[in-house]
C-alpha cells in the first residue's frame, strides 16, 4: 500500500531525520535528570543549554528562552503571566488569532479583564486604524500572530509592536507558523514557538522573553526552568528542538526557495479555485482555497490518498465554523467549501501534482 501524500504542514511537520538522531542518545542511554548535580545530570543540562542557544539563534537578541510543553503553554504563560504582573487590565488581539490566544483572551475577559478584538479586511490583514484607536494607555498586552495557521497571512508585526510600545504595552506574538520561516517582530516582548512546526518533536515549545520583561509563573513547584516553569525538562525533546532550529537556520534560503516553487506550481494546479487570504502578504507554504458548491467532508473522505485539512487541526473536531474565514467576511457556504493545503521541506513537486489531480478529479465528480 502506498503511503498517502502529506499536505498538512500547518498541523505538524515531518520529523527531520537529524532531529530524531539527536534525540536517540537521550532516549536510550542519556536518561539523566538535567536538574541533578551529578556528572550525568550535568551532561544532560549541558545538552539542554546547547539546544536553548540553537533555538534562541532564530529569535531577537537580548532575550531568554524558556522551554515549555508547547506553544499553547507558552501563550498561556505569556498572556496570563504578564496580565497578573501588569497594573493595566486591557488585552488587544486580532480576531483571526489561533485558539490558544483567542480562548485564553476570552478566559481573561471572564476573569474581569477587558478584551478588544481587532477586525481584518477581506484578505485577512488587520485594520491598522482600528488598532491605533484600540491600543491606548489602558492596554497591557497587544497580541498578534506572525503567520496565520489557517490562511498563512503575515500581519504587519512591526507596526503593531510600535503602537504597543508607544502606549507602554507589551507586544506578544504567536510565531508558531513563522518561526524559522519569516522575519519576526523586532520589538516583540514575548514570542511563543513550537518544535513540531519546524520538523522537531511534539511535546516541546518555548516562550521567548525580552530582557527586563517579568511575568508571573503559571506552574509552581521546583522552579526548574528559570523560576517560571516547574517540572523536569526532557533532554531528548530539547535536543530535537535545538537541531530542528539549527537546520531551519542553515536551510532557510533553500527551504524558502523550495516552498516558493511549490506555491507557484500549486497555484497553477488549482487555478479553478479561489485563494482565501492575501496572496502577497503570505507564507507560501500555506494554500487555503475554496470552490463553490463542494462538500469538503465528502471530498476528504473520497481522497484518501492525500492528507489535507478543512481548517485548523485544533478546531477540526469542534464542529465550529472557522472563525478565521468568517472574519474575512465569508459566509457559511464558502467556509464549508474551503480546504487548506500545507507543504514544505519534504514535499516534492510530483507529490503535489498527484495530489492536485486526485483532489480536482474528486471535486469534478461531486
Amino acid at each position: 500500500m502506498t503511503d498517502p501524500i502529506y499536505l498538512d504542514y500547518q498541523a505538524t511537520t515531518p520529523m527531520a531525520p537529524e532531529a530524531a538522531a539527536a534525540m536517540r542518545h537521550w532516549i536510550d542511554a542519556g536518561y539523566w535528570n538535567p536538574h541533578s548535580s551529578h556528572k550525568g545530570g550535568r551532561e544532560a543540562a549541558a545538552a539542554v543549554e546547547v539546544a536553548r542557544d540553537q533555538v534562541a539563534a532564530l529569535l531577537p537578541e537580548h532575550g531568554r528562552v524558556i522551554f515549555t510543553s508547547g506553544a499553547t503553554e507558552a501563550i498561556n504563560m505569556a498572556l496570563i503571566g504578564a496580565m497578573r504582573r501588569s497594573g493595566r487590565k486591557k488585552l488587544v488581539n486580532i480576531a483571526t488569532e489561533h485558539a490558544a490566544v483567542r480562548d485564553t483572551a476570552f478566559w481573561l475577559e471572564r476573569e474581569g479583564y477587558k478584551l478588544t478584538l481587532l477586525p481584518v479586511d477581506g484578505k485577512g490583514l488587520v485594520d491598522l486604524d482600528a488598532a491605533r484607536a484600540a491600543i491606548d494607555g489602558e492596554t497591557a498586552i497587544v497580541a498578534a500572530m506572525a503567520v496565520n495557521n489557517e490562511i498563512g497571512v503575515i500581519q504587519p508585526l512591526d507596526e503593531l509592536a510600535a503602537m504597543a510600545r508607544q502606549a507602554g504595552a507589551l507586544f506578544m506574538s504567536d510565531a508558531v507558523q513563522g518561526y524559522g520561516r519569516v522575519p519576526l517582530a523586532r520589538d516583540a516582548d514575548m514570542i511563543a514557538i513550537s518544535a513540531h512546526k519546524i520538523h522537531g518533536p511534539k511535546g516541546i515549545g518555548a516562550l521567548w522573553l525580552r530582557d527586563g520583561v517579568e511575568i508571573a509563573p503559571l506552574i509552581h513547584g521546583g522552579g526548574q526552568e528559570q523560576g517560571l516553569r516547574s517540572g523536569t525538562l526532557s533532554p531528548a525533546l530539547c535536543a530535537g528542538f535545538g537541531v530542528a532550529a539549527r537546520l531551519a537556520d542553515e536551510r532557510a534560503e533553500q527551504d524558502a526557495a523550495h516552498v516558493a516553487a511549490l506555491w507557484d506550481e500549486a497555484r497553477d494546479l488549482f487555478a479553478d479555485w479561489t485563494v482565501n487570504g492575501s496572496t502577497e502578504h503570505r507564507y507560501r507554504g500555506n494554500l487555503n482555497i475554496r470552490r463553490e458548491g463542494i462538500d469538503v467532508a465528502r471530498l476528504m473522505s473520497d481522497v484518501r490518498g492525500v492528507l489535507f485539512s478543512a481548517g485548523s487541526a485544533c478546531a477540526s473536531g469542534s464542529g465550529r465554523p472557522s472563525h478565521v474565514l468568517a472574519a474575512l467576511g465569508l459566509g457559511d457556504a464558502a467556509i464549508k467549501s474551503s480546504i487548506r493545503l500545507g507543504f514544505g521541506r519534504y514535499t516534492t513537486g510530483q507529490e503535489l501534482e498527484i495530489a492536485a489531480d486526485l483532489i480536482n478529479r474528486a471535486t469534478e465528480a461531486q
